[in-house]
């Protein structure tokens, strides 16, 4: 099994490219192997979802990594080294791929975030989508790392 949990406020619009990249993925026809979770802002709530799984993609928004409308991938160490895991009101995706290693039963499914940088339009949002299945399907398909920005992309 492979999933897509997608992270964010859809009432804050600078934190909603998760949860609207849902929304475009929800209304696609996934490969059968591939959930696409709606996180919100689920926090601790999200571990049911990474244990028993082969991979991960989790989106969510960004921020320091290019212009609005950047799209980002990262493995779970770097997300993690970008925002200090440790708990509190504001404990995010940070705090829960922190965690992981130490409550999850059994090995660690292969991860990976997703990042949109700024409000995202919908050309944005379909071009994370599109990532988040090749590489729930593929896995890395040589996407490691990658940095795209969408043409034309809100700021």
């Amino acid at each position: 099994m492979k999933r897509i949990v997608c992270v964010g406020n859809r009432y804050k619009p600078e934190d909603a490219s998760g949860v609207l990249v849902y929304d475009c993925l929800a209304a696609t026809r996934l490969p059968p192997d591939v959930e696409v979770i709606d996180g919100g802002l689920a926090g601790l709530d999200l571990l049911r979802f990474v244990e028993k799984t082969d991979r991960v993609v989790f989106v969510d928004a960004v921020s320091g990594f290019g212009p609005p409308g950047t799209i980002v991938v990262l493995t779970r160490e770097e997300a993690m080294g970008r925002t200090p895991v440790v708990y509190s009101h504001d404990a995010g995706l940070a705090y829960l791929l922190g965690v992981l290693q130490r409550v999850v039963d059994g090995p660690l499914p292969e991860i990976r975030v997703i990042g949109i940088e700024g409000v995202a339009d919908g050309r944005v949002i379909r071009a994370a989508a599109d990532l988040c299945i090749e590489i729930a399907v593929d896995g890395d398909a040589g996407e490691h790392g990658r940095l795209d920005q969408v043409a034309g992309a809100s700021s």
